[in-house]
């Protein structure tokens, strides 16, 4: 099982930016015109890094930010709802 993190900007470099700043290695092209950026995680934990680092740093940057945990089911990355997803990750995948 997998889960995503999706990335959407309507600004060019945005995105770059983020990631460069967040982690380099995630950022697999040299392209800073990217508007969308995914990347499956194949523990999902792995992605409260990112989106607790999109949540700090969210005024920086003009990112739209989304997760799949299920096949076909997105939830929308916000200041409200960041810190229950988190919790609810580390409820739902224990170890």
């Amino acid at each position: 099982m997998s889960v995503s993190v999706n990335l959407y900007s309507k600004k060019e470099n945005e995105i770059s930016k983020f990631l460069n700043d967040f982690n380099k290695s995630l950022l697999k092209t040299n392209n800073n015109s990217i508007t969308e950026w995914k990347k499956e995680f194949s523990n999902p934990i792995e992605i409260a890094d990112i989106i607790g680092v999109f949540i700090d740093n969210n005024y920086k940057y003009d990112i739209n930010m989304w997760i799949s945990l299920d096949t076909g089911f997105f939830i929308n990355i916000t200041n409200t709802n960041a810190d229950q997803i988190i919790r609810y990750l580390f409820e739902r995948y224990p170890y």
